[in-house]
């Protein structure tokens, strides 16, 4: 076959080696991505119900302490004894009230409770889109270097392949990252 160029199949063989491994390592990325995506957003909803839940305590607790001190005045008022004995056992039921709402620590639905527990919920949205935005960066480096190693075999230019390589690297930096320190490194 006189006049064809010699190819070198060995070389194309480890360039596809490599591009089936950056492919893995694109999808396990991915992967990555996705599941941090989903864990940041139900943690975000998790939060912003706790938060929910928060103001309707405090808006309760409001809402039952402005009826004891309301009360007040009708105590004043009342001249039968009796009444001012059932008023006054009514504004003890309403401020044991609004003080069980402000900590319950038997069932975490307090307001000091709740709050811990919505910044909880926050602290591991965060975390999450820590990893997820790393694993997001470290996909797109695999994108890229499978791209460079494409073009290496297409355009026979070794660098290529070698950039594919540096790329790859740094893909897989910045998933480790994700996986094992989201919030070492911000972007």
């Amino acid at each position: 076959m006189a006049g064809h160029a010699h190819l070198d199949h060995n070389g194309d063989k480890r360039i596809a080696l490599l591009i089936a491994i950056l492919a893995l390592f694109l999808a396990l990325a991915e992967t990555g991505a996705k599941s941090a995506q989903t864990e940041a957003i139900s943690r975000n909803i998790e939060a912003a119900n706790l938060w929910a839940f928060f103001q309707a305590r405090s808006i309760r607790q409001t809402t039952v302490r402005t009826a004891a001190e309301e009360a007040d005045l009708a105590r004043q008022a009342a001249t039968d004894a009796t009444l001012r004995t059932a008023i006054e056992q009514q504004q003890q039921a309403w401020r044991a009230t609004a003080q069980r709402w402000e900590s319950e620590p038997e069932t975490g639905e307090g307001r000091r409770e709740l709050s811990a527990r919505a910044r909880a919920a926050e602290a591991k949205r965060d975390l999450s889109f820590a990893a997820y935005h790393h694993y997001e960066y470290g996909s797109a480096a695999f994108q890229v270097a499978i791209v460079l190693a494409s073009a290496s075999i297409v355009t026979a230019v070794p660098a290529l392949a070698a950039g594919a390589v540096v790329v790859g690297l740094g893909g897989l930096v910045l998933t480790g990252l994700g996986f094992f320190a989201p919030e070492a490194v911000h972007f």
